[in-house]
């Protein structure tokens, strides 16, 4: 009897994990995924792609679902400047945007860092030293996690900023990938994962 229960409560475990955890881009098109502005969102090879488009502006690509507490693995490879960003609890009005960037961007620019956009800009930057996790032009994993107040962020393994902030806590939104504005930029996107905590 007690190997039976043991057996139901691991199953049980197994299978809301499963319920919990998903994949937010399905490698072949942008379902569940909205577009603002006039930069370049796509699916090649599998991968989700974003590249500036001739008007240089800020470009976003939100999911249409929102996502309060959770923990994200994503993986990244900036092909040209890659100066983007991965926002969490935010929402986009045509390209300006309410809420808070993870920071993906080229060597020496703070990513894993948080910035609030259109607020109070940057709110921490990961240690100079952290900047070396960060391998340009090649393949990255980010991880973060968000839970009430507290949000953690993770590059290829190094912890790069742990932060709590009560207007962070408060946040409502999408889980949104970003271009800056400036042009000539090109990142390439592969397993977006979350699990809802």
């Amino acid at each position: 009897m007690k190997n039976t229960l043991l057996l139901l409560t691991f199953i049980f475990s197994v299978s809301i994990s499963a319920q919990e955890s998903k994949l937010l881009f399905n490698g072949e098109n942008l379902d569940g995924w909205t577009i603002y502005g006039t930069e370049k969102w796509y699916v090649e090879d599998g991968l989700l792609v974003c590249e500036s488009g001739p008007d240089k502006q800020y470009g976003y690509l939100a999911t249409d679902e929102h996502y309060k507490n959770f923990e994200l693995t994503l993986e990244f490879k900036q092909e040209a400047d890659g100066n983007s960003g991965v926002f969490i609890r935010s929402t986009v009005d045509g390209t300006i945007v309410n809420g808070w960037q993870v920071e993906v961007a080229p060597p020496g620019h703070s990513t894993g860092g948080i910035y609030e956009s259109y607020g109070r800009n940057w709110l921490i930057k990961p240690e100079p030293e952290k900047d070396k996790a960060l391998k340009m032009g090649e393949w990255n994993e980010m991880k973060i996690r968000v839970d009430g107040d507290n949000i953690t962020s993770w590059l290829n393994g190094t912890e790069m900023i742990t932060l709590t902030d009560k207007i962070i806590g408060a946040g409502e939104g999408s889980v949104i990938l970003q271009i800056h504005d400036g042009g000539g930029i090109k990142v390439k996107w592969r397993n977006l994962q979350l699990t809802e905590l």
